[in-house]
């Protein structure tokens, strides 16, 4: 990065020069200064760039480190000088130990590029001015209106308070007129309402702003203007004085206006605000429901690692690429538009678990059903097909299938993480040659549509046209603005009891040729046959290599956990294990360590081994593990669970494969992560630590405070889920010296494993102490309940047993306490995360198998929709929250649920090394005649396979019998097999291969397999 001096738009500018290639950062230019701040103002600058698409950042910081900023993500930066207006409004607090009040006086200010796209380029700033703004002028201003000339009884008038402008008609027959307001005063605008005059409306014509009335700055421009009624954007545009110049129009008798709005800024200020602001003013179902402020739930459709996904909504609307355009079905029956408003909606996947997605429309007696898949392998011979699918069960009918192409994405506006959500370019639209291309993708028609029409917006969007049963006369248009639609129309007639079906390809990384457009049905339906069934069994193959099988009424358990393995691999991009596929679109080691460990578990280790091999490559060479790591790079931030997470991801590996090549390869991340592990303990081991105040007592020994827990990001905390992870880490990397013959490395790690444990808890203990609490803190600062990291103590750090009781159990009587509340809805609650998933695992490490049962009954209800077996990272209590949800599918929080369930059926108890089978088996499960079966899950020791069935109970016995079949590949571990009762009464006797444990706990010892054990209650 570098900062010089170049030509300005008036003398010398700033030339801000940066190299963002490969890299996950930023460049700024930081100038102190002291400026307070009055009630209302603006920054202005002239801006102009070489440079991609990515971020630009203006911050405001004040003395104690608050920070106020305006962030606008995917810029594509100017080439020309252009004016910048950044005024309070814009503006929100990012961090700070504020939390968030006020900024009233600057020290300092930046100017920021951030990684989007990335590369390299220059950003040149010239004329930086800071500018009070009067908030008495627009009270005291008085607006006129001037015009070229005016018709008899038509002089217009301006209502400043509504905004609007009432019946103008100019003078005269034909020709060129114009309109001009001042206001009185500089404003900001948002755009035009233009509701023209029958017939008399101007089909081109230019808007201009203007400060003094004399230099004037064109704000818009419309050339294929249709009449009615007129939406014009004008985002950031300011000026006291307005004009209309009205070029052209199809009227002898000239240009007639009915009314003219002026819109504030919140109008345009994006084009997500436009876009709203004409759905509103438009009937509901012609744009997409999250336009209208209400959330949208969607899912994922793609190839297993490949690095491009589709998404299909809850509506049946297909964003075929990351911020590209949807197809959303219409249809036209009855002279009537039907929408997604009219129909009633139902989801569902193939096979109830299947990543084949679908949305069945009913409306009267027809049903129209979308399908989304994706056929081919990973790279260019991936393809997104879509099916429609339309079935007629009453009357014969005829009517119109319309497939639109929009400009927008299904991932709704509040989803701007790392890319802005909502609107999505649309410059150019054409059908060649059989063949859709929207900018620089294609659509392939398998079948040959009934007809075409494109638009640009100006001319009206591709609705106002259907409304009509109509379609645009262009098969190809450009729009400047990016707002272009299109339709594809497929009439169709049906007889009762029929069905007919269309279907489109969307090659995802380009089309070769194949497959042709405009085939004949049969063979379009031949082609889509065969993909959609080599697709299914592919799906098939990788999903249930385990089975487990449960009663009808909860085998939508397992079907779930099918499904979030499924879409783990369609997140997943070439190596990189990743939760979602738009805003998380990134490999954190913290997400990836847990859900290869979900996957391990499913008999999934190859994709892990890449994974885990790939991510080593970026450990620095102090042995720092970077949190996150994506297609820009690994990020520098400090998340201190990164390096145990890592140490622990290498175990997990070798304990699922036991391949002592593979993890001697390891050998030097794990010893080089162990000592980074080190040096960060060290900084906490100081006179400061050891002997300062009760606070940073309780921080001694710790690693140092990092943001890696979510709940921290305004301020990083020394947070206890970091510590959890670096003991996970200093234990396996003990153990793995082990393994190796490493005897020195192991005798150093243990000694520093067994002081850190040490700390650890003593740093828990202080920390209670000082916030007189009686449950175990998130972190040593705040002395939080966090139920949902403490859980990580549990499992995967097993170090149940050491964590401080009773505290301990008291963290998750607490969380009970609560979620039992909220569950019965007898308090106030707004949202919560899914990641409590990982908390049902907890219940049953706890030996609280009716708390764990509640738990997962919750959270099956709670996947948005029900169908799609899938959370997203938020649930809000209102499902139509106009919120970020995070990603949809989330698939660490899926993954927090595959590894919780699996715990209910077998897991690990490190403490006595036992293999523990049917701690969570519900009294139901195993009472139903199906019983419970499992095939082939794996565990460190092998395989293993068992059922539990009833049987009758011996004459003269009254209570129940329960039989119990183990088997499996198993090598059977030091601490045998621990089966826990299937029901919760207590055991009465056991018979056959096992042995009723003493104690209340009804465990019976299995050891040796195949076994068959008989339990009588």
């Amino acid at each position: 990065m570098s900062l010089t001096s170049a030509e300005g738009k008036n003398g010398r500018a700033l030339a801000l020069e940066f190299d963002l290639s490969g890299s996950n950062g930023y460049a700024s230019a930081h100038k102190d200064i002291s400026l307070d701040l009055p009630d209302d103002y603006q920054f202005t600058f002239d801006l102009k760039a070489e440079a991609p698409v990515n971020n630009f950042e203006l911050k405001l910081i004040d003395a104690e480190g608050n920070t106020w900023w305006i962030k606008k993500l995917d810029v594509t930066y100017p080439t020309q000088w252009t004016p910048q207006h950044i005024r309070r409004r814009q503006l929100t607090f990012a961090w700070g130990p504020s939390g968030g009040a006020e900024i009233r006086h600057v020290k300092a200010i930046e100017l920021v590029v951030s990684s989007g796209t990335g590369g390299k380029g220059r950003i040149y700033f010239d004329n930086l001015r800071f500018e009070p703004i009067d908030g008495n002028a627009a009270r005291t201003a008085h607006a006129q209106v001037s015009v070229s000339s005016t018709a008899t009884g038509s002089v217009p008038a301006y209502d400043p308070a509504t905004g609007r402008l009432a019946a103008w008609r100019r003078a005269g027959g034909p020709g060129p007129a114009w309109l001009q307001l001042d206001f009185g005063y500089e404003r900001e605008l948002g755009g035009l309402v233009i509701d023209w005059q029958e017939g008399d409306y101007a089909s081109a014509y230019d808007v201009l702003t203007s400060a003094d009335g004399q230099e004037w700055l064109p704000a818009a421009a419309v050339t294929q203007g249709n009449g009615g009624r007129d939406y014009v954007d004008l985002p950031e545009q300011q000026g006291r004085f307005l004009k209309l110049v009205l070029k052209q129009g199809p009227s002898h008798r000239g240009f007639a206006i009915a009314q003219l709005a002026v819109k504030d800024p919140e109008f345009g200020a994006t084009a997500n605000d436009f876009f709203s602001a004409v759905a509103r003013d438009q009937p509901r179902g012609l744009y997409p429901k999250y336009l209208l402020q209400e959330q949208s739930y969607w899912t994922i459709v793609g190839s297993p690692h490949d690095g491009r996904e589709a998404l299909i909504n809850d509506a049946g609307t297909i964003e075929v690429d990351q911020l590209r355009f949807t197809i959303e079905p219409f249809l036209y029956l009855d002279d009537r538009l039907v929408t997604w408003n009219d129909v009633t909606l139902r989801q569902s996947l193939e096979k109830g678990y299947l990543p084949i997605p679908s949305v069945e429309w009913r409306y009267q007696d027809l049903t129209l059903t979308i399908t989304a898949f994706a056929a081919g392998s990973a790279g260019p011979d991936s393809r997104l097909l879509a099916s429609y699918k339309i079935e007629n069960a009453g009357r014969p009918v005829r009517g119109k299938l319309f497939l639109t192409i929009r400009p927008f994405q299904v991932n709704p506006p509040w989803q701007g993480l790392l890319h802005p959500g909502g609107w999505a370019r649309i410059d150019r639209v054409q059908l060649e040659h059989g063949t859709l291309t929207v900018d620089e993708k294609q659509l392939i028609p398998l079948d040959a549509p009934s007809g075409f029409g494109a638009t640009a917006f100006e001319s009206g969007d591709i609705t106002e046209y259907l409304r009509q049963g109509r379609l645009p006369a262009a098969a190809g248009v450009r729009d400047p603005q990016g707002f272009g639609s299109a339709a594809l129309e497929y009439d169709f007639a049906l007889a009762g009891q029929s069905a007919a079906a269309f279907h489109l390809a969307m090659p995802f990384h380009g089309w070769s040729g194949s497959p042709v457009p405009n085939m004949d049905p049969a063979d379009a339906e031949i082609y889509v046959g065969l993909a959609h069934a080599s697709t299914r069994r592919m799906w098939e193959s990788l999903l249930d290599r385990f089975q487990v099988k449960l009663p009808a009424s909860a085998q939508p358990i397992i079907d779930t956990i099918k499904s979030n393995l499924a879409y783990i691999f369609i997140n997943q991009d070439g190596p990189r294990i990743q939760p979602g596929a738009r805003n998380y679109k990134r490999a954190w080691i913290r997400d990836g360590s847990l859900t290869s460990t979900a996957l391990l578990q499913l008999g999934i280790t190859d994709e892990v081994k890449a994974y885990a091999d790939w991510y080593a490559r970026f450990q620095y060479p102090n042995g720092k593990i970077p949190c996150v790591v994506d297609s820009r790079g690994a990020d520098p931030t400090d998340e201190n669970d990164s390096h145990g997470e890592m140490i622990y991801l290498i175990m997990q590996v070798y304990h699922y494969t036991h391949d002592l090549a593979w993890l001697r390869s390891k050998w030097e991340t794990v010893a080089k992560t162990a000592r980074y592990i080190q040096h960060l303990r060290a900084e906490r081991k100081t006179a400061v630590y050891q002997n300062g105040t009760p606070e940073q007592r309780a921080c001694y020994g710790l690693v140092p405070e990092s943001i890696s827990h979510e709940g921290y990001s305004n301020k990083p905390m020394h947070s206890y889920w970091d510590d959890f992870f670096i003991l996970r880490g200093l234990k396996d990397a003990t153990a793995i010296a082990g393994i190796l013959g490493e005897s020195e490395k192991q005798a150093e790690f243990a000694a520093e494993r067994d002081d850190f444990r040490k700390d650890l808890y003593a740093s828990m203990r202080l920390a209670m102490q000082n916030h007189h609490i009686d449950y175990i803190p998130g972190c040593v600062e705040l002395g939080d309940l966090d139920a949902t990291s403490t859980t990580v103590g549990i499992n995967p750090v097993n170090e149940l047993g050491n964590i401080p009781e009773p505290e301990l159990h008291h963290t998750f009587d607490r969380y009970f306490d609560y979620f039992t509340k909220r569950r019965l809805n007898t308090i106030e609650w707004k949202d919560y995360t899914p990641y409590e998933n990982r908390i049902i695992g907890s219940f049953v490490y706890l030996d609280q198998k009716q708390r764990a049962l509640d738990a997962l009954n919750y959270f099956m209800g709670d996947r948005r929709p029900r169908g799609w077996n899938h959370w997203a990272e938020v649930v809000y209590r209102d499902p139509r929250t106009p919120k970020y949800i995070g990603d949809m599918p989330h698939t660490w929080c899926g993954s927090d649920f595959i590894r919780s369930v699996r715990a209910m059926f077998v897991y690990e108890r490190e403490q006595d090394e036992a293999l523990v089978v049917g701690a969570g088996i519900a009294d139901a499960w195993a009472d139903d005649p199906a019983g419970v079966e499992v095939s082939n899950l794996p565990t460190y020791y092998g395989n293993l396979s068992y059922s539990i069935k009833p049987a009758a109970a011996p004459e003269g016995h009254p209570g129940r019998t329960m039989v119990v079949k183990l088997g499996g590949e198993i090598v059977m571990p030091a601490g045998k097999i621990v089966l826990k009762s299937p029901r919760s009464e207590r055991v009465a006797s056991v018979t056959g291969d096992g042995r009723l444990l003493p104690g209340e706990k009804n465990e019976i010892l299995v050891e040796k397999l195949p076994a068959t054990v008989t339990i009588r209650y």
